[in-house]
């Protein structure tokens, strides 16, 4: 049995996403290796994080910088955002540097039975950044569950009277995906998004 510290530890770690029990162990045992490099490190790392962490009021990303750097940054093409749930979605799209326009990050989805509401969500302010003009397309990249589609349909029909073109990330065949191995619900969505052979 290690100590109440080290185990207090080994359990806070293990709160992580994608870390269980053992995972987190190997991790403690890992710093308290290299307690006189990796541990001091860390410990500021997360202090400095701990204490300039904000959320940007533009577009709801987390950044050490209120607005955050995207928000900031004059290479981003301002006439176009992208809609996403949550920031770890934003993190994604972003990672692949393909979207080089803004993001407004909901933080979360519509979901009657988890009693999410359109007030729950910054619906309102992603209108709001509409509703103030220069923008001329919103791209929706919720998630392909049911309660991110209608998530994208509301918004959708929000910004029906709105001077924008709103466009959806394609669902479908992934790629290197092969047929037999892929879900109804897939290969539906493949089927009816197919286009022309150029």
């Amino acid at each position: 049995m290690a100590s109440q510290e080290i185990e207090a530890l080994s359990g806070a770690l293990a709160r992580l996403p994608g870390l269980g029990p053992r995972s987190a162990r190997r991790a403690v045992l890992w710093l308290i290796k290299r307690r006189e490099t990796a541990l001091p490190q860390l410990l500021n790392a997360l202090t400095q994080v701990q204490d300039l962490l904000v959320e940007c009021e533009v577009c709801g990303n987390v950044d050490t910088t209120n607005p955050c750097g995207i928000c900031t940054d004059p290479r981003r093409d301002a006439r176009s955002i992208c809609v996403v749930e949550e920031v770890a979605d934003l993190w994604a799209l972003d990672r692949a540097r393909l979207f080089t326009g803004k993001y407004h990050v909901l933080g979360g989805r519509l979901s009657a039975l988890e009693g999410v509401r359109p007030e729950d969500l910054t619906i309102g302010q992603l209108l709001t950044r509409v509703g103030q003009g220069g923008i001329d397309e919103v791209v929706l990249a919720m998630n392909a569950t049911l309660e991110g589609q209608t998530t994208a349909h509301y918004i959708a029909e929000r910004l029906e009277d709105a001077p924008v073109r709103v466009t959806q990330l394609a669902h479908g065949l992934p790629v290197g995906g092969e047929l037999d191995y892929l879900d109804e619900g897939t290969l539906a969505q493949a089927l009816r998004a197919r286009r022309p052979v150029a």
